[in-house]
């Protein structure tokens, strides 16, 4: 495939290769590339191509890979150029698929096939081809396909062959470790192997397998040893030299293999003294391959058991390479003397000043290797001359990333190095000055700690001097610009803590510097808060100590600011100090005690100081705690919000209505407020139809008449609309009671305003009511006046009206009158059932229309309580009379409704404390007739002879009797 026109090479290929070439920019090589893809996507489909074409196509398509380009379009040509039986063919597809093909694409369960027939071929140039296929392409799940094929390959006759072998098991080792754990013993067979390649290929398998138990070859040292005794001695061929070095990479293997098997064996390790040393005098240290075994026979040596030799020898090998004039063998020179360092730190300190001289090298890769070796070098007697270098390095580099590291590390050697307090409070003083907020503040918070403890002695004096000595520092470096945070939180706490400790300085001029800080880092308020508190101590302290406190006026308005800070924090310490300021010095002395920072605070979690409180508590008759988990029988509040979202969730449409909650209105109802507060509707969210309801009657527990069971639903969260809960004392007020009078059941006002009729129409379940207007509406049909009603759709107050009826019709018997419960009329009437007959006394009939209203049971109230009680003990009158007055009602229409029959239930004695609030409603109503109150009266007569009148119009009888 030269350039020169061999076989296969067509001048179009010979012209890609040449115009490629010569392309002076990428976009010119992009638009050659795409050229040719377009040219190969046209021809390479083309019927009966000629193989010779074909392979020229499949290398044309490796370079339109090789350039950054898609070449998915030619993928399965390549893999059925891997099919051709042609030796040239086989190896250009194998090439190909190799090149454009991962472990995990597609097309690999393709060519397995065609792999382990090759790997059974009699030509092994075939069978190198299909081994270095499985290298690259073999995947976990297709590993047993091919493994036993390669592992019979390992006995083959080329030595080539059984070294692709070797490979391609190392790399099933690499992608399956236990698909050929069983096969170690192979691997050892082949270290003897009498071809070097094998062997050498061996070392690689065997390399991975020592590094994760070395344990188990510890046998093969006397092998390894004897291996590089050969290598090191010329005995292999010379065309395993490199640059006159013999097999230098079987070397360097080996070299690492000793390193694992040597490691804190003392034993194994005096086995590989003697090859190590004559590598050592025999190497070559004038090329760069001989210098790569050498710095390998250093880390062999500093892994080994030591020995004193082979560490002597070592240094000279650094200090050739520390002094040689080539950046790369300094490198290498640094390297391997962090390395030798951790066993002979002697090493080290003669070669102090070429480690320094390094980091006056313009590489800045060969300064950061040798900062790593300074880190490892540092004791106390060299850790100033290294923490200055190292810090005078940090100010001079812009990478943020190195210099927190080089940060970290100046700091790490001053805790651990610092042979006086002085020097590292100074030290970390240029740190923090330098570094800013790059340092851990966990920096911070060590420094604060050392200047409070001092030297940790008994010497006052000293740790004053350290003291005084970090306030002076501070006051010179506070009015410095751009301190970094955490910085500027130490200096706070320290001219707090020690500011006026000496009488060096006075309170005015610590708080003045104090109050400059605040006022210059006025967006930071974890600054302005160290900075309040370093004022109240400092004030404390003058309080404490007797002296006259003034306040600064700067200092003032500091605190008056902070006062009405939007920060809680800070708020909390302008007013903490203000009350500070206040105190006596007995007080402030025993609150803010001086120098007492380090003095450990005892914490009682079992708040033990509150015994005798609760004890006492106890004894007046306090209710004991109890533990959350302990308790039962409460309600949880949000079990009902949970239990709200569940079913919310669980039941997207509801068809069972909820009782409405109930209002605190007293039994008894004033005049004034009985109007408005006829009908309780709540009020309906926004965005959800509002379904209005109301539930039978139901007595009163203190009912004398009652002995049923019944549910309490007090306390119970409403389903729908806004979370609320009813009131134990509404639900007496709210309930309804009836009265038999003579047979005849009567209902009192209160159970009749608060009911409503219910439109059987599923569709009307959607509407949504209005307050205001439904009020206006049913005052209007329940005081004679004609209105068109918006639907209130409901069921359960139907279906119960409608369950109770049977019971009714037993206990009344045959002459038992409707009551009406209801009173609000559909905006669409329900279909006109026939008329009823008037005249037919017998068994009424309960029908499922809406009950209607009645309007004498409604305004039977409106008569003075004489003449409703008078009305009430007449008593029914006889069955003719009643039949001659109902003769004088047929000329007037009946209503299209029928009642239901009433639940007998016993009525509330405060009943009669309804009428004048209904008979003053009655005046602003829509009543008919000249005199309404002459009209009622007429009705109620009327009622009185025992006629149940079939029409929603209480005055419709304002003629009869009169």
């Amino acid at each position: 495939m030269g350039s020169q026109g061999g076989f296969g090479n067509s001048k179009e290929f010979l012209d890609l290769v040449k115009s490629i070439g010569e392309a002076r920019s990428k976009a010119e090589e992009d638009r050659i590339v795409l050229h040719e893809i377009e040219t190969l996507k046209r021809r390479i489909v083309e019927p009966d191509i000629p193989k010779r074409k074909m392979k020229e196509f499949i290398i044309r398509l490796v370079y339109v890979e090789m350039l950054g380009h898609d070449a998915s379009f030619g993928y399965i040509h390549a893999v059925k150029m891997t099919h051709d039986d042609s030796l040239l063919l086989k190896r250009t597809g194998y090439l190909a698929v190799t090149l454009f093909l991962n472990e995990d694409h597609d097309l690999i369960i393709l060519i397995v096939n065609t792999i382990q027939k090759d790997l059974k071929s009699d030509n092994y140039l075939v069978v190198c081809a299909a081994l270095n296929a499985v290298c690259k392409l073999i995947n976990e799940e297709t590993i047993p396909a091919v493994l036993p094929q390669v592992v019979e390959l390992l006995g083959h006759s080329k030595e080539a062959v059984r070294k692709k072998a070797i490979m391609a098991l190392h790399r099933f080792y690499q992608r399956s470790p236990s698909s050929v754990t069983h096969l170690v013993s192979n691997f050892r067979k082949k270290l003897c192997d009498n071809d070097p390649g094998v062997m050498g290929a061996t070392l690689c398998p065997l390399f991975d397998l020592i590094a994760v138990d070395a344990n188990s070859y510890k046998d093969l040292v006397i092998s390894f040893v004897s291996i590089l005794k050969q290598v090191a001695e010329r005995r292999l061929p010379k065309t395993y030299d490199y640059h006159q070095m013999p097999a230098p990479f079987i070397q360097i293997r080996l070299l690492k293999i000793l390193a694992l098997l040597g490691s804190g064996d003392r034993q194994a390790s005096e086995n590989m003294y003697t090859v190590v040393g004559d590598i050592f005098r025999k190497c070559d240290s004038t090329s760069n391959i001989g210098n790569a075994v050498l710095y390998e026979c250093i880390c062999c040596v500093s892994s080994i058991y030591p020995n004193p030799k082979l560490l002597e020898a070592a240094a000279d090998v650094i200090s050739r390479f520390l002094k040689s004039d080539s950046h790369n063998l300094k490198y290498m020179g640094i390297d391997a003397l962090s390395r030798l360092i951790k066993i002979s730190p002697e090493i080290a300190e003669q070669h102090q000043l070429a480690v320094i001289d390094c980091l006056e090298d313009p590489d800045d890769t060969l300064k950061r290797k040798t900062f790593e070796l300074l880190y490892r070098m540092t004791k106390s007697s060299n850790v100033e001359v290294i923490v200055d270098r190292m810090i005078d390095y940090m100010i001079s580099i812009n990478d943020n990333h190195y210099k927190t590291e080089i940060a970290s590390r100046c700091v790490e050697l001053a805790e651990q190095f610092a042979p006086s307090n002085h020097w590292f409070i100074q030290t970390m003083n240029k740190v923090f000055e330098h570094a800013g907020d790059l340092v851990n503040i966990k920096v911070a918070d060590n420094l604060m700690r050392l200047i409070a403890e001092g030297f940790g002695e008994d010497d006052d004096t000293a740790d004053c001097q350290l003291r005084s000595s970090a306030v002076e520092s501070y006051l010179r470096i506070i009015g410095e610009p751009k301190l970094p945070s955490a910085f500027l939180q130490v200096i706070c706490w320290v001219l707090g803590e020690y500011g006026t400790a000496g009488g060096k300085y006075s309170a005015s001029y610590i708080t003045g510097k104090l109050c400059d800080v605040a006022e210059a880092h006025s967006s930071n308020d974890t600054v302005k808060a160290y900075a309040v508190t370093a004022l109240m101590k400092v004030y404390a302290f003058e309080i404490a100590a007797g002296r006259k406190v003034d306040m600064l006026p700067e200092c003032q308005s500091l605190i008056e600011e902070l006062s009405a800070s939007h920060s809680t924090d800070l708020q909390q310490r302008a007013y903490e100090l203000q009350a500070v300021v206040t105190l006596d010095a007995h007080a402030v002395e025993i609150i803010m005690p001086s120098d007492a920072s380090c003095e450990d605070i005892e914490v009682d979690k079992n708040l033990s100081f509150l015994d005798s409180y609760v004890e006492r508590s106890l004894e007046q008759g306090a209710q004991p705690y109890i533990p959350e988990n302990e308790r039962s029988g409460m309600i949880n509040i949000s079990n009902f919000r949970s239990q709200d979202q569940h079913d919310t969730s669980t039941h997207t449409l509801r068809f069972e209505a909820y009782e409405l909650p109930k209002t605190s209105a007293p039994p008894r109802i004033s005049p004034v407020s009985l109007a408005p507060s006829t009908e309780l509707v709540p009020v309906p969210e926004p965005s959800y139809p509002v379904e209005t309801h109301h539930v039978a009657s139901v007595p009163s527990v203190s009912d004398t008449g009652s002995t049923e069971l019944r549910l309490r639903l007090d306390g119970v969260q409403k389903k729908w609309g806004r979370p609320t809960y009813s009131s134990p004392a509404s639900s007496s007020s709210d309930s309804t009671s009836h009265k038999a009078v003579n047979g005849v059941t009567q209902s009192d006002v209160s159970s009749t305003s608060t009911s409503r009729t219910r439109d059987s129409s599923y569709d009307s379940r959607s509407a949504q009511a209005e307050i205001s207007s439904e009020k206006k509406k049913l005052a209007a049909s329940l005081f004679g006046g004609p209105s068109k009603t918006e639907k209130r759709p409901s069921s359960t107050s139907h279906k119960v009206a409608r369950s109770t009826s049977p019971a009714v019709e037993k206990s009344q018997g045959p002459k038992a009158v409707a009551s009406s419960t209801t009173g609000v009329v559909s905006e669409k009437a329900a279909p006109l059932q026939p008329p009823p007959d008037l005249l037919d006394l017998g068994e009424p009939t309960v029908t499922s229309s809406a009950p209607s209203v009645d309007p004498f049971k409604q305004l039977e109230g409106l008569l003075d309580p004489t003449q409703a009680t008078s009305a009430a003990n007449h008593g029914a009158v006889d069955n003719t009379k009643a039949a001659d007055i109902m003769s004088m009602y047929s000329e007037f229409p009946t209503s299209g409704q029928s009642s239901v029959i009433a639940n007998p239930v016993p009525t509330n004695a405060g009943d009669a404390n309804l009428i004048p609030g209904l008979s003053t409603t009655n005046k602003t109503g829509h009543a008919k007739g000249p005199n309404p109150r002459d009209a009622l009266e007429k009705d109620a007569l009327v009622r009185q002879m025992g006629v149940t009148p079939m029409s929603q119009n209480p005055n419709l009888f304002k003629d009869l009797l009169g």
